[in-house]
């Protein structure tokens, strides 16, 4: 039986009527009343922990756009901040931590948080954004990958290079592989919890993952979320996006996903024919670039076009940004993008 909602129908290859479409960070600081929310609260994390604040800023940009799905407003670094490391953000600079990993000592003493104690706002938020949606709209939980969370967690902040983090890599694998190792646990155990709480899919950014060497990315990055990814409650599509991961789209078909999130630096013609020759059942997601969303509705419609073009007409694509909605980005823009998209899409559907 079809699952009743476009995207999920989208993410797992059935037959659709339009391309879906959702937008990484479509809530977020792009939206006057996002804006108007965060001033409310003194911090980000307070905005992120309070579960009935998070619910409406999660449903901001449904009740503007015509998306196809809602993502629960939280953010990738959770699991750090709830192992212990003091998460904080500072203006204009981004997430710190006050304890950051600087010994094999404290890998070892992190704890496995509980999703229902130390994470239980996100839960909370995930049933509250259930329950006012009544089902009407798919809901999509997330984590970052291991490795990304074990680079931010070790440099202790947001980085061009994340030297800290690969000086690990090559000077100490092994204790790099214990973190990597209780991180996966952690996020195992967390993404459970989401679709315990009732997510319609659950999405694992490797946002840093294009850092690493090829070798490397498939040893301490790929080989977790493989392990993660056989390990959660899958019943429900995991979507795997690893920023300028384009190298590895044969890798990552392997993973035991069924969607791979593209960024913009590769044609997603391209992506689908290397893709299908290792396994026809996953489906793509992306690939606009953002910053076309800073432009004009011409270049706008141009660029859809390209990309529906190139996916050509056959189900498994769910359109989106190659990464995050930029905090500049025009708010008439994102309207014109989800219309064209679903607009321009029903011929490709059409049997």
């Amino acid at each position: 039986m079809n699952n009743p909602h476009r995207l999920i129908r989208a993410f797992l290859k059935q037959p659709v009527d339009k391309t879906p479409v959702w937008l990484m960070r479509q809530a977020g600081r792009y939206l006057p009343e996002y804006r108007q929310i965060r001033q409310q609260v003194p911090d980000f994390l307070t905005l992120c922990k309070t579960p009935e604040l998070a619910c409406q800023v999660s449903l901001q940009p449904l009740e503007r756009f015509d998306l196809d799905g809602a993502i629960i407003f939280s953010d990738i670094l959770t699991i750090p901040d709830a192992m212990g490391l003091g998460l904080h953000f500072v203006e204009n600079e981004g997430p710190k931590f006050k304890s950051p990993i600087r010994s094999s000592r404290d890998i070892t003493n992190l704890p496995i948080p509980d999703p229902e104690i130390e994470l239980s706002y996100v839960c909370d938020t995930i049933r509250l954004v259930k329950k006012s949606l009544n089902n009407t709209l798919p809901v999509i939980g997330f984590s970052g990958s291991p490795w990304t969370l074990a680079a931010y967690m070790i440099e202790g902040q947001s980085s061009d290079n994340f030297i800290l983090a690969k000086k690990m890599l090559y000077d100490n694998p092994a204790s790099l592989h214990e973190l990597l190792l209780k991180l996966s646990n952690a996020i195992t155990i967390y993404l459970n919890a989401q679709i315990q709480a009732g997510v319609d899919a659950v999405m694992i950014f490797d946002t840093w993952g294009g850092l690493l060497t090829t070798s490397d990315y498939c040893d301490f990055s790929l080989s977790y979320i493989k392990q993660i990814i056989s390990n959660i409650n899958h019943t429900v599509p995991v979507i795997v996006f690893t920023k300028h991961g384009g190298l590895w789209l044969e890798h990552i078909a392997t993973s035991g996903c069924d969607v791979i999130g593209l960024d913009w630096t590769i044609s997603i013609k391209s992506a689908k024919s290397r893709v299908e020759k290792i396994n026809t059942r996953i489906a793509l997601q992306g690939n606009l670039d953002p910053a076309i969303l800073l432009t004009n509705p011409d270049a706008i419609e141009k660029s859809v076009k390209t990309i529906l073009d190139e996916f050509g007409k056959s189900p498994g694509h769910v359109f989106n940004l190659g990464h995050g909605v930029l905090q500049q980005t025009p708010v008439e823009n994102v309207k014109t993008l989800v219309d064209c998209v679903h607009q321009m899409s029903v011929p490709y559907h059409v049997r």
